[in-house]
C-alpha cells in the first residue's frame, strides 16, 4: 500500500486500526492530544464482546495478550432495589462470553503491540481541511501541520475530522453520570463492597441509578446516573468536592445506606460526565481520502457497545485496506457501508437499553432483559 495512513486519536479504535495495519505490513502514524499514555485515567471496566471486541483483537493477533488481562469473576451481576433488596444475582460461573478487563490495561496492550514511534503524543488537532485529490491537511495546536493521503478520525465525540464529512454534532441526551471511586473497599468500605459483590451492581429507578464495578485491587468504580438538564449540573460547584458529593447524594435520599455510601464515601473527587449522542442513522456521502471510526462516527447512548464497536471498526477498516492495497477508495466504501448498518443497529439497541435502565419500568425492566421473562414488581 502506497497511501500514507494518518490516524487521529490513540483510543482503542485508533490503536486497533494501527495494529491491524501493522500486522499486514502497512505503516501508520497516530497523533494523540494527550501528552503521554498515563496523562489521563482511562476509565473503568469493559466487557469485551465475543461478536465484536474479541474478533477485533483476534484480527490484531492479540488474543493471548488479551486473555492475560481478564479479571476472573467480574461477569457476575447483581440488581438491587433502592432499599438494598437483591432482586437479581447472577454469579460468574466461567461460561460467560464477554470477559471484563480494565480499559487502561487494554489500551496499554495495544500500545505495546505497535512499533516505537507509531504514536505521536501531545499533538492536539486544531483543525483539518481538504487539499483536493483525496489529500488532507491536519493543523495542530502548536501551528505545525501534516498532509496525508488517507485521514482517519478516531478522535471521539468531538472529532475534529468529522466536519470534513458531516455537519452533525453530538447532542446532550438529558442524562449525565458522576464518576466516583472507592479504594481498598473490602477493608475500608465493607458495606458497599458487599452490595456490589464480585462483579457489577445495578441499583436503578426511573430517571436515576447507581452502576458500580469491582476492579482490580478492591477498587469500586461507581457511576451515579441522573436524568437532569445541563443547567442543573451547572449549578453544582464540582471544584468543591465535598459539597458536590453531598448534593449528588441528596438525589438518593431514602436509599439503602450501603448504596448511598458508594457516593458519600468516595475516595476521589466526583467527576461529571455529560452524555451526548449523534443521530442514530448518522452517515455521510463518500469523500475521498477520509473516514471515521468509533464515537467520531457513531456516538450513541451508553449500552456497553462503544469500545467494542470502536475496536471492531478499526479492525474492519484495517482489513479492508489490506485487501485493497492499491485502491483505498474501494476499501473505504466497503468499510463505511458495513459500518453504517451495524452502528445504526447498535444505536437503536442503545436507546432500548437506556429505557430499560432508566425508564418507568426500572429496575424490573432490566431484570426482564437479563432473564428473558416478565417480572412482577
Amino acid at each position: 500500500m502506497t497511501t500514507d495512513v494518518t490516524i487521529i486519536g490513540a483510543g482503542l479504535g485508533g490503536l486497533t486500526l494501527a495494529r491491524v495495519l501493522h500486522v499486514h505490513g502497512i505503516p501508520a502514524t497516530v497523533y494523540e492530544a494527550e501528552v503521554s499514555p498515563t496523562a489521563r485515567a482511562q476509565g473503568g471496566m469493559l466487557d469485551i464482546h465475543e461478536d465484536s471486541g474479541q474478533p477485533a483483537l483476534r484480527s490484531a493477533g492479540l488474543m493471548d495478550e488479551f486473555r492475560s488481562l481478564i479479571l476472573e469473576g467480574r461477569q457476575s451481576i447483581r440488581v438491587l432495589d433502592r432499599d438494598g433488596t437483591v432482586l437479581f444475582d447472577h454469579a460468574d460461573d466461567g461460561t460467560g462470553g464477554n470477559p471484563e478487563v480494565l480499559r487502561g490495561e487494554l489500551r496499554q496492550m495495544l500500545l505495546d503491540s505497535l512499533p516505537a514511534g507509531t504514536v505521536r503524543w501531545g499533538r492536539k488537532v486544531g483543525g483539518t481541511r481538504a487539499l483536493g485529490e483525496g489529500r488532507h491537511e491536519v493543523t495542530f495546536a502548536d501551528g505545525t501541520t501534516v498532509t496525508t493521503g488517507l485521514l482517519v478520525g478516531a478522535d471521539g465525540a468531538w472529532s475534529r475530522v468529522r466536519p470534513l464529512l458531516s455537519n452533525a454534532a453530538p447532542e446532550y441526551i438529558g442524562m449525565s453520570g458522576v464518576e466516583i471511586c472507592l479504594f481498598d473497599a473490602d477493608t475500608r468500605h465493607p458495606a458497599g463492597a458487599k452490595a456490589v459483590g464480585g462483579g457489577s451492581l445495578f441499583a436503578l429507578a426511573p430517571g436515576k441509578g447507581l452502576l458500580a464495578h469491582r476492579e482490580r485491587g478492591g477498587t469500586l468504580h461507581t457511576y451515579v446516573m441522573l436524568a437532569r438538564p445541563r443547567d442543573w449540573f451547572a449549578n453544582i460547584d464540582f471544584t468543591d468536592s465535598a459539597a458536590a458529593t453531598v448534593r449528588i447524594a441528596r438525589e438518593f435520599d431514602g436509599w439503602a445506606p450501603e448504596l448511598t455510601a458508594l457516593i458519600a464515601d468516595g475516595d476521589t473527587a466526583p467527576a461529571l460526565r455529560p452524555l451526548y449522542a449523534l443521530p442514530v442513522e448518522h452517515r455521510w456521502e463518500r469523500v475521498p481520502g477520509v473516514t471515521l471510526l468509533g464515537d467520531a462516527a457513531h456516538l450513541s447512548l451508553p449500552n456497553g457497545e462503544g469500545a467494542n464497536l470502536a475496536m471492531y471498526d478499526g479492525a474492519e477498516l484495517g482489513k479492508a485496506l489490506a485487501a485493497h492495497p492499491e485502491d483505498a477508495e474501494a476499501a473505504l466504501t466497503e468499510y463505511e457501508q458495513a459500518m453504517f448498518t451495524r452502528s445504526a443497529a447498535a444505536a437503536t439497541e442503545g436507546t432500548q437499553v437506556h429505557e430499560m435502565f432508566y425508564g418507568a419500568g426500572a429496575p424490573h425492566s432490566l431484570i426482564d432483559m437479563f432473564t428473558g421473562h416478565e417480572q412482577t414488581p
